[in-house]
């Protein structure tokens, strides 16, 4: 079984490594490609891993792929990810951490971990857990 500490310590592995939008390396990655690979360097199947998206996804297919990924919760906890909005869709992914989330966030060019501010606890629409974690 996966733990939420390994999900955390994968997530933070990728910390640095620079924005590239569509990306699922440490050469360049997305919000999504995070996901992706730290499911990946997990052990949790990401079958379903769908390239092609603009910069700015359709937000309900983006849900939709993420309600078929993960288990929504109510009350999120570190090693859950969110799907969150900057505009009126949601468009953008992050893993919760104890310190906030970790994600690929373009206004940085980069993957980064920092708090989870109101500003940032706004923008969640849904939170999830990882397939085969509780």
């Amino acid at each position: 079984m996966v733990t939420r500490q390994q999900i955390v310590a994968a997530a933070r592995s990728y910390i640095g490594c620079r924005y590239h939008h569509q990306g699922r390396n440490r050469a360049g990655i997305d919000c999504a490609g995070l996901l992706v690979c730290v499911a990946r360097d997990v052990g949790i199947s990401t079958e379903g891993d769908q390239g092609g998206y603009s910069r700015t996804p359709d937000g309900r297919s983006l849900k939709q792929a993420l309600d078929a990924f993960g288990t929504p919760v109510d009350a999120f906890q570190p090693g859950d990810f969110l799907l969150m909005r900057f505009d009126a869709q949601p468009q953008h992914i992050a893993i919760v951490t104890d310190v906030g989330i970790i994600h690929s966030y373009l206004s940085a060019r980069r993957v980064v971990e920092h708090g989870l501010s109101d500003d940032w606890r706004a923008r969640i629409v849904q939170a999830y857990a990882f397939p085969g974690v509780e």
